[in-house]
């Protein structure tokens, strides 16, 4: 893959970027429409797929916030045509990656030394490229280490990069302007979040060390002499990324067994520890030799607080939908309903709120659950694409939710996603 040599950094670079891939867009758009003239059948997919190179061809130079952002599009089925999904998903571990003089240029900056001469060996080009950093092997005293490194100038342009991209994925997403605040609001605070590896390392460390106990998990070793607020260093753990592990074509006891570990970990963080690695796509999840399940990259950590928590998995519960259930005054208090609302919007967003939890509820409310079903998830992304034509929905002048919701819901959707991939059948209940 060919190397970036620099990245616009200045807000006026950055937002010449945004306009110019705008205007391909815009591009694309007229020229579907003149054909659409001749051919009133002409579908969208070829929009959609020059889009999709565009956008994501620009967002992969910029690195940083948007194309974030574009890689937690993609682990939503329900919000992207499949040619976006596919496109952005590629940000989450195959970004293009930056050159060898940049990476020299950050440990100068930031540990006053180039990496020859921290390392034993250090490998030139990035193994992996994501949005926000780029990870090197290297090897220290016959040690293995992966060396995560920040792209230069992505920590200070979030900010300025989500206002440009606000408006963009309102229009080309169908998202209403109040539920695009709040969901660009939380957003933000995560990816400032995610640049500080000081942060990173200290969550990584209390994380692992309270879930080492847990079976079929191994966690990489950090190096906190080794790391700063833009280097991170851990053990290197071999195996394949989740996603060529089941291209590899594993049994289904090995798929359940993987499938188990993952609900396991994820249970046990939420429920226990009320805060969880919620950054669930493939490419953080290694698999060993001896089918064990390697966890990285701790930079997206969302915390639970105890009232939202006590409130949110009400929506699990197994009588919860019973009809003495207080269901209405549980809808108030997470944001679903508003006290504004007038009779006949409560009544829809009442009926709406009701189907989506009974559905995305069910292996809660199971002893067992099998992800390998895709008519279960046919039915969400069906029911994802009814609520997203819902008028109702998309005018609303109130955001629908909480905004510690977003986060929660992402890990559960991605986690979702993985199990599917790997056709798992599972053990859900308490």
């Amino acid at each position: 893959m060919k190397e970036q040599i620099s990245i616009p950094t200045s807000k006026v670079q950055r937002a010449s970027k945004f306009i110019k891939t705008g205007a391909k867009v815009g591009g694309n758009y007229i020229k579907h429409y003149s054909k659409k003239l001749f051919d009133k059948d002409l579908s969208s997919d070829e929009l959609h797929l020059e889009n999709a190179a565009d956008i994501y061809e620009s967002l992969s130079e910029l690195k940083g916030g948007a194309l974030k952002v574009a890689q937690m599009l993609s682990m939503d089925r329900n919000v992207l045509p499949t040619a976006y999904q596919d496109k952005f998903s590629m940000s989450q571990y195959s970004a293009p990656p930056l050159s060898y003089p940049l990476v020299v240029k950050t440990f100068q900056n930031y540990l006053g030394k180039s990496p020859d001469k921290i390392f034993d060996s250090f490998t030139r080009s990035a193994v992996n490229a994501a949005s926000i950093g780029q990870v090197h092997r290297a090897t220290l005293k016959g040690k293995k280490l992966a060396v995560k490194v920040q792209y230069p100038g992505v920590a200070d342009s979030i900010s300025s990069d989500l206002k440009i991209v606000r408006p963009i994925a309102g229009k080309m997403f169908k998202i209403s302007p109040v539920e695009l605040e709040q969901y660009i609001e939380e957003v933000e605070s995560k990816l400032i979040e995610e640049t500080d590896y000081t942060l990173e390392l200290q969550r990584s460390q209390e994380i692992t060390e309270k879930c080492e106990h847990l079976d079929n998990i191994i966690f990489p070793k950090y190096y906190p002499e080794l790391s700063c607020e833009r280097i991170l260093v851990m053990d290197w753990l071999d195996g394949d990324h989740l996603k060529d592990w089941i291209a590899f074509g594993p049994t289904q006891a090995q798929r359940n067994k993987i499938g188990q570990t993952l609900w396991d970990f994820y249970e046990y963080q939420i429920h226990e520890l009320k805060q969880v690695h919620a950054d669930p796509h493939p490419g953080n999840f290694i698999i060993s030799g001896d089918n064990r399940v390697g966890i990285i990259d701790f930079g997206c950590v969302k915390v639970i607080p105890d009232e939202f928590y006590e409130k949110y998995f009400q929506l699990m519960r197994s009588d919860v939908l019973n009809k003495d259930y207080d269901l209405e005054k549980l809808f108030l208090d997470l944001g679903f309903l508003a006290k504004t609302d007038t009779a006949e919007e409560k009544a829809f967003f009442m009926k709406v709120f009701v189907e989506l939890i009974d559905l995305l509820g069910k292996p809660f409310r199971s002893e067992e659950f099998d992800f390998g079903d895709d008519e279960y998830f046919r039915q969400i992304f069906e029911l994802g694409d009814r609520m997203g034509r819902m008028k109702e929905i998309r005018n609303s002048k109130t955001a629908r939710g909480n905004k510690h919701g977003l986060y929660i819901n992402r890990t559960y959707f991605g986690l979702y996603n993985l199990l599917n991939n790997l056709g798992a059948k599972i053990k859900t209940g308490k």
